[in-house]
């Protein structure tokens, strides 16, 4: 009997030597437990983005202007508008109207100058407009023929040459209707391509194929 009350004993010491080892131990894990959820998170580093490229913008390259006098060959008929054709011959400068008769403007028989820049002036007209057309020669660098009339109202006209650029062209336009007999109230001027004057014919009444 005392062999068994001694086993109990020692039985119950046993538990209770173990019994506070397993508690501590159970508390140990909360608590790290707890102190990891406690920890506050740690924030991501911000992350900075590479500065953008600016490629500067490309300034406009200015469009080269195409060549004011428009080449044509020898003979070619030139719709002129308005029942007007125009074309052009190593001796000068051929036109017909609406009425089908034909013109003709010398630049071999001595009348013109081209050893200095000059232009000339027909026109034909009535109350419901004017064609005006003529030679301007002396230069290689025509750039634009005007026209204006008493008014200050300007009219820039066609140009064409034949191949090879000679000194001379024709020159043609249309204006509304005309003050005179044959609309001669214009000042026609001659341009070069840099915009310099290079001659001038004063405006007055002629007759037609002047």
């Amino acid at each position: 009997m005392k062999k068994y009350v001694l086993a109990a004993a020692g039985v119950v010491a046993a538990a209770v030597i173990a019994a506070p080892a397993a508690v501590g131990a159970s508390t140990e894990t909360s608590t790290a437990a707890l102190s990891v959820a406690a920890a506050p998170a740690k924030s991501a580093a911000p992350v900075q983005a590479a500065p953008a490229k600016v490629t500067p913008a490309r300034a406009a390259v200015p469009a080269v202007p195409a060549d004011p006098v428009r080449t044509v060959r020898e003979g070619r008929r030139v719709d002129a508008g308005g029942g007007f054709t125009v074309w052009l011959t190593r001796d000068g400068k051929h036109w017909t109207g609406p009425d089908g008769y034909e013109n003709f403007r010398s630049v071999v028989d001595g009348n013109i100058d081209r050893s200095t820049p000059g232009v000339s002036h027909q026109s034909e007209g009535n109350e419901n407009g004017a064609f005006h057309s003529g030679l301007f020669y002396g230069t290689r660098k025509a750039g634009r023929v005007e026209l204006t009339d008493s008014e200050g109202h300007k009219t820039v006209a066609n140009l064409i040459a034949l191949p090879g650029r000679p000194d001379w062209g024709v020159w043609y336009t249309h204006t509304g209707p005309v003050e005179g007999k044959q609309g001669g109230g214009f000042d026609v001027v001659l341009y070069d391509r840099a915009g310099k004057l290079l001659a001038e014919l004063p405006g007055f009444d002629f007759p037609a194929g002047r």
